[in-house]
C-alpha cells in the first residue's frame, strides 16, 4: 500500500488521478480503518487528507452560510454554538453516527462519501439544501449533497475528484430543521429509517420546506410530494396526514433481518409527522 500526505486538494487529485488501483481517502478513518481491518479492503493508494490546511476547520461564509472541512469530526460539530443555533438538525445526525470515541474522528464528508443509504448525517444536509465543493484534476465545481450517492458503497465524483469542503447555506430568517431516526435499541445502531426536514415560515404558514428520507432506497430520497404536502399549511392534522402519506409514497425500500418493506414505509410516515413538528416549533423559535 503506497500512503500519500498531500498538502492541498490540488495535489490530492493529482494523486488520486494517477492512481490505477483501489483507492481510498482519509480523513476521519472510521469507516475506511474499520474497513481494512475487517479485510473487506485493501488499498493500493490511501490518501491522507488531514495534512491539507484548514481541513479541520469551520467558519462562517460572507453570506451567512457556513463551510465546514473534511476533517472536521462530529464532536467538534455538536460543540459548534453557531452551526448547532442555524442546522441543529445537520448536526444532530452527525452526532448519531457512532459511539463517543467514533465522533473524535468521524466526519460529514467521510460518512457521505461511504455511500451508506442508512448514513445519518445525510438526510439532514440534504434537507438543509446542502452543497460540496469538488477538487479533480479539472479543478473545482460543486455539487448538491443529494447528487453526490450513486448507490451503497458508491459516488458519482468521478475518478480522480475528492471533497473538499460541505456547504451549508444561510440559515435565514424563521426556518428549522431536525433530524429523527428509528433503531432496533437506544444506541449505537444503524437507522431502519431516517427522516430530515428542513422548513421556513411566514407567520404560522410554511412557505419552504426539504424533506429527505434515509435508510428506504438505494440513496437518501428528497421527496419533493412530502415537502408540497405541507408548503402553505400551518403544519394542521391535515397536513400532517398528507405528510405522512407522501413520505410512505415516496420509499422504496426492502426488506431484511432489520426491518420488512410495510414496517420501514409505516415508519417513514410517522417519522416525518414527528420530525416535522420539531422543524416548525424550531422556527417558531419554541424548540432546541
Amino acid at each position: 500500500m503506497r500512503y500519500h500526505k498531500p498538502t492541498s486538494f490540488a495535489d490530492a487529485a493529482a494523486i488520486a488521478a494517477a492512481t490505477t488501483g483501489t483507492l481510498r481517502f482519509l480523513a476521519g478513518g472510521t469507516d475506511v480503518l474499520v474497513q481494512m481491518r475487517a479485510g473487506m479492503v485493501q488499498p493500493d493508494d490511501l490518501i491522507d487528507l488531514k495534512h491539507i490546511p484548514d481541513v479541520d476547520q469551520i467558519r462562517q461564509t460572507s453570506d451567512g452560510g457556513w463551510q465546514i472541512g473534511v476533517a472536521v469530526p462530529g464532536i467538534v460539530l455538536g460543540a459548534h454554538p453557531g452551526l448547532t443555533r442555524d442546522w441543529p438538525g445537520v448536526v444532530e445526525g452527525m452526532n448519531l453516527v457512532g459511539s463517543t470515541q467514533v465522533q473524535g474522528r468521524a466526519t460529514l464528508a467521510g460518512n457521505l462519501c461511504n455511500g451508506s443509504p442508512a448514513a445519518d448525517s445525510v438526510p439532514g444536509m440534504i434537507a438543509a439544501g446542502a452543497r460540496v465543493m469538488v477538487t479533480g484534476p479539472n479543478g473545482q465545481r460543486d455539487m448538491a449533497v443529494e447528487h453526490i450517492p450513486a448507490g451503497p458503497g458508491k459516488t458519482n465524483l468521478a475518478k480522480g475528484e475528492v471533497i473538499s469542503a460541505i456547504l451549508l447555506p444561510p440559515r435565514g430568517r424563521h426556518g428549522g430543521d431536525a433530524y429523527l431516526r428509528f433503531i432496533p435499541r437506544t444506541e449505537m445502531d444503524i437507522a431502519v429509517v431516517g427522516c430530515a426536514i428542513s422548513l421556513r415560515l411566514d407567520g404560522d404558514r410554511i412557505t419552504e420546506a426539504r424533506v429527505a428520507l434515509g435508510a428506504v432506497a438505494p440513496t437518501v430520497i428528497l421527496s419533493e410530494a412530502a415537502a408540497q404536502a405541507i408548503i402553505g399549511t400551518n403544519l394542521n392534522d391535515a397536513a400532517l396526514h398528507a405528510l405522512a402519506q407522501a413520505a410512505e409514497a415516496s420509499t422504496k425500500p426492502i426488506s431484511d433481518k432489520r426491518g420488512t418493506v410495510e414496517f420501514r414505509t409505516e415508519v417513514a410516515g410517522v417519522l416525518a409527522r414527528r420530525t416535522a413538528k420539531i422543524a416548525y416549533d424550531r422556527a417558531k423559535g419554541q424548540g432546541k
